[in-house]
């Protein structure tokens, strides 16, 4: 097979990354985090299906940015955490 069928190929196997609750997770990690004086954003990213790894990043700018916090979380159907890896506590 030509390498532009087999990129072509690779691409139509690929499916698209869910986004759909990903706002509703990074709001309760913050209610049950609490929000950092610096937090610059949250990162939702999805593993596969209701499952996602979640970053808090904190900092004054992209150029400064880390990750304060990060969690392995499972939701339920309503999008509602039902797991984290490690335990969210409150910290801020």
């Amino acid at each position: 097979m030509p390498k532009t069928d087999q990129i072509q190929q690779h691409q139509n196997d690929e499916r698209p990354v869910p986004e759909a609750g990903s706002s509703a997770i990074k709001e309760q990690i913050i209610a049950a985090l609490g929000k950092p004086a610096d937090l610059l954003k949250v990162v939702a990213r999805p593993l596969w299906e209701r499952c996602y790894r979640v970053n808090v990043f904190v900092g004054e700018n992209a150029a400064t940015a880390k990750i304060a916090n990060s969690y392995f979380v499972e939701v339920d159907s309503d999008d509602r955490l039902i797991k984290s890896n490690p335990k969210i506590t409150k910290e801020y």
